[in-house]
């Protein structure tokens, strides 16, 4: 195995840490933004919409992230308000010579409010180590559609992710009582993990699609009969308010058209734009 140097390429002082901090409100019959906060390498920009909801996308003017990396999002959506966030492109994790790649979000979604929160896939390169934590507090009858992929190594160069490390958490609360946990943490010969059949059966591409929303579970056949079509190994189950759908492929790009049209018919809306460039 190739050895890393004990001393880093770049000082500490020199990654980029910072995030973007966005509220929605509502005001006269359509979502608007009241607030935003960025700093770092980190922006958001808001494309013009014609509906009601207010639309975000993130940019990150680095082009990627590496180790000792930090980026922190907090979208706030505010009683009756709606609005989609996305990002610009999919986020690379680049090589860490140790230190993680931070990747936190923070939603907060007030009564009757409706997030979409659809960020493109995070791609993971040999030896990344990415840190990426999901947190939401919902109001009872707040709606969340959230969306997370993850690509392990780049399927167009033939690369096989050897050494990589991913912790992902997910803590989702409704009315403040938590009613999803989740918790994966692969690390070291990350294509050997992948390989075996009671983890991903081989896939190097991944999703998890959750909505939590008043009704959610009533919608169950539905959305199994989106996927009906599906290239990809892909289930959705229901349960005490929510539908989770998980998708598995070794084809990292027929995984992104059968989750584009799986999310196509779970919100009812188009894609943003974002996504299909």
């Amino acid at each position: 195995m190739e050895q890393l140097s004990a001393l880093p390429i770049m000082p500490g002082y020199v990654r980029a840490r910072g995030g973007v901090r966005v509220r929605f409100a509502r005001a006269g019959g359509r979502t608007v933004r009241t607030e935003v906060a960025e700093s770092g390498g980190f922006r958001a920009r808001f494309p013009n919409t014609f509906n009601p909801s207010c639309e975000a996308v993130l940019i990150n003017t680095g082009g990627g992230m590496t180790g000792g990396d930090a980026l922190a999002t907090s979208i706030a959506v505010e009683a009756g308000a709606a609005a989609v966030v996305t990002t610009q492109a999919a986020e690379k994790i680049y090589r860490s010579q140790g230190p993680a790649t931070e990747v936190s979000t923070r939603l907060k979604i007030g009564a009757g409010a409706v997030l979409h929160w659809l960020p493109q896939e995070a791609i993971l390169f040999g030896r990344a180590h990415l840190r990426r934590h999901l947190e939401a507090e919902i109001a009872h009858d707040a709606t969340l559609i959230a969306c997370e992929s993850v690509y392990f190594g780049r399927a167009a160069m033939g690369e096989a992710l050897d050494e990589a490390t991913l912790r992902d958490h997910w803590r989702i609360r409704r009315g403040g009582r938590l009613i999803f946990a989740e918790d994966v943490r692969l690390e070291g010969r990350v294509v050997d993990i992948l390989s075996r059949p009671a983890i991903a059966g081989g896939a190097r591409a991944v999703a998890t699609v959750l909505m939590v929303a008043p009704g959610a579970p009533a919608r169950l056949d539905a959305a199994r009969a989106a996927l009906a079509n599906a290239v990809s190994e892909c289930g959705v189950s229901g349960f005490d308010g929510m539908l989770i759908a998980r998708f598995l492929s070794p084809d990292a790009a027929a995984l992104r058209a059968d989750l584009a049209r799986f999310m196509i018919n779970l919100t009812g809306a188009p894609l943003p734009r974002s996504w299909q460039t």
